[in-house]
């Protein structure tokens, strides 16, 4: 006896017999323009369009500067006239030549070195140390995260201008060390020039990281915390296995912008001692102005600028790897 639900079930299956393609017969047919439209400008069109104003902006104000440095580094380029037509002829690799045989290049970048070394461990360190500290606060919360962040909204040449009142020969840390002063004085000292433009650094970009490392202190589960301190664990211990583990990501996130931060380092320099006292305080992007606009050789200064970038992206790489390894 066939039933009501037999005989639906058999037209089910008839219709999607008629409707399935018979062999031959539409099997591989190119999908739609309307499909392959879609493949290509994704499921939102409209968010294409919205972000093609910020994507003219870093072509034109990214990309295509340097292509172009990048072609004057191959070039024997100068600046000229407005109007003026004169031949830039290839020159290969002569550019760099010049420039690592320059040993005021090589101190540029040993002093970039030593910035490197004492800079990214300095804020790593302080701003999770702070943001712990900061995330176990009750009470004026809001009023020490805005503390630590007015320096990094403060502009520099106003933050320099109090650094110099401090440390110059009559400055007020000079007074307050009396005879043990450093002789020469802080800011004509060439073995402490480079660390202490470091240390202000650090301490004026420090509010951004601690903000950093605050949000990602909120998102760890207080249950983790909790099972770790039931099972016996201590302050320490309870930092090492729990939070250590949950903020690597902005650990990593914060060496990274720390490493393209350094290589970019020429107001601090530049506004301190112009370079000085012999090159301790020349970096490749204040020699690079020099190079450049002062001394009219944008060619050197693009190579210079170039090998800068190379530097920079191998440091992050090796960065990335090393801090986003799982232990």
């Amino acid at each position: 006896m066939t039933t009501l639900r037999d005989t639906e079930s058999r037209s089910g299956e008839r219709g999607a017999q008629d409707s399935a393609p018979l062999p031959g017969r539409g099997a591989g047919k190119p999908a739609p323009r309307g499909r392959r439209l879609q493949r290509l400008l994704g499921e939102h069109p409209l968010g294409l369009l919205l972000s093609t104003p910020y994507t003219a902006f870093v072509v034109i104000v990214f990309l295509i500067p340097f292509g172009f440095g990048v072609w004057m580094a191959f070039h024997d380029f100068f600046f000229t006239a407005p109007g003026v037509q004169v031949p830039h002829p290839f020159v290969g690799l002569d550019n760099f030549r010049q420039v690592l045989a320059d040993p005021a290049v090589h101190q540029a970048f040993k002093n970039l070195l030593i910035f490197l070394v004492i800079n990214v461990p300095l804020t790593v360190a302080l701003a999770l140390v702070l943001a712990v500290g900061l995330d176990s606060v009750v009470h004026w919360k809001g009023f020490f995260r805005v503390s630590y962040y007015v320096p990094y909204v403060t502009a520099s040449v106003a933050t320099l201008a109090v650094w110099i009142y401090m440390f110059n020969g009559n400055g007020v840390v000079n007074r307050l060390l009396g005879d043990l002063a450093p002789d020469p004085t802080w800011l004509a000292n060439s073995g402490l020039i480079m660390p202490l433009i470091a240390v202000y650094v650090t301490w004026k970009n420090l509010g951004f990281y601690v903000l950093l490392y605050l949000a990602a202190l909120q998102a760890v589960p207080k249950e983790l915390h909790e099972a770790a301190e039931m099972d016996g664990a201590g302050a320490w211990r309870r930092f090492r296995s729990v939070t250590l583990p949950a903020v690597r990501p902005v650990t990593s996130l914060v060496i990274l912008l720390s490493i393209i931060m350094t290589g970019q380092i020429f107001t601090e320099p530049y506004l301190l001692t112009g370079g000085g006292p012999n090159g301790a305080s020349m970096t490749p992007a204040l020699l690079m102005y020099q190079k450049g606009i002062q001394q009219g050789q944008p060619d050197i200064a693009a190579a210079i600028g170039l090998i800068l970038v190379l530097a920079v992206m191998i440091l992050s790489l090796v960065s990335r790897r090393l801090t986003e390894r799982k232990g």
